[in-house]
């Protein structure tokens, strides 16, 4: 079995796959200092608590984006698995291309995400990464990312409008019940979600009237397209595990 990691800038994914079927799966903080220690009691703790043999996992890859985190938790998988984990960035040589001006800058997660949109759905795609940014990645069906989009994330925006407002308290990221708020918890609620779907969605038209190619694919992943999901009307497929499948197989690839 393999384990896979995400590390995002707020958060860390993490999923055992057997095969291509998705195992356990944790989601945890990235921007708490661990040391490699820790993440090694860390993991022993969830493989424990999951009814899991921590010695079943043959192997282990990472894409991030936080390099520090890389290193700590890389240490942490030598001493868990006995083997230094697989490392997946714009150096690795893996079967997709980057057809943008600075490919060597282009993120890990967006490598990821191309390679598991071609690999699996084999069709041009456009995905949504909702992260602490959301990101737009436009992917060929034969594997290239030729650009995108970044902005603030869901979040991100929430955070900062909240800590430039003295009046306005920090409100949970819940679907609201209607567009008009009568309180000031809902009507954040509604202008955060409902104006994220907005510009969600004119972004993804936008995309594809400049692309031009017919019908691609749009896929949700990330810790908020479930969230996201009901309000979003250009979404075609939601897939949590969309990220890690890429590193999963990206492991498969490079070890084969």
């Amino acid at each position: 079995m393999i384990l896979a990691f995400d590390i995002g800038n707020t958060e860390t994914t993490a999923a055992l796959f057997d095969g291509d079927a998705v195992g356990p799966h944790w989601r945890l903080t990235t921007n708490l200092p661990r040391t490699p220690d820790e993440y090694v009691l860390l993991l022993r703790s969830l493989f424990s608590a999951a009814g899991m043999d921590i010695s079943t996992v043959s192997g282990s890859a990472i894409c991030s984006v936080v390099p520090p985190v890389t290193q700590t938790l890389a240490h942490a998988c030598l001493e868990c698995f006995g083997r230094s984990p697989l490392i997946i960035d714009a150096h690795s040589q893996l079967p997709v291309r980057l057809e943008v001006d600075e490919p060597f800058t282009v993120g890990a997660d967006r490598i990821a995400n191309t390679l598991a949109a071609s690999r699996l759905h084999k069709r041009d795609t456009i995905v949504v990464d909702l992260g602490t940014a959301t990101t737009y990645d436009c992917i060929t069906a034969d594997g290239a990312f030729i650009g995108g989009i970044i902005q603030p994330g869901v979040g991100t925006s929430a955070e900062t409008l909240f800590r430039r407002t003295a009046q306005l308290a920090a409100t949970e990221l819940v679907p609201p019940k209607k567009v008009i708020g009568t309180r000031t918890d809902e009507c954040i609620r509604s202008g955060v979600l409902y104006g994220a779907a907005d510009s969600i969605d004119g972004l993804v038209r936008r995309i594809k009237k400049e692309w031009g190619v017919p019908s691609p694919l749009v896929i949700a992943t990330g810790g908020l397209a479930e969230t996201l999901r009901p309000f979003c009307q250009t979404f075609d497929v939601v897939d949590a595990f969309l990220t890690l499948q890429g590193v999963r197989l990206g492991y498969e690839i490079l070890t084969a």
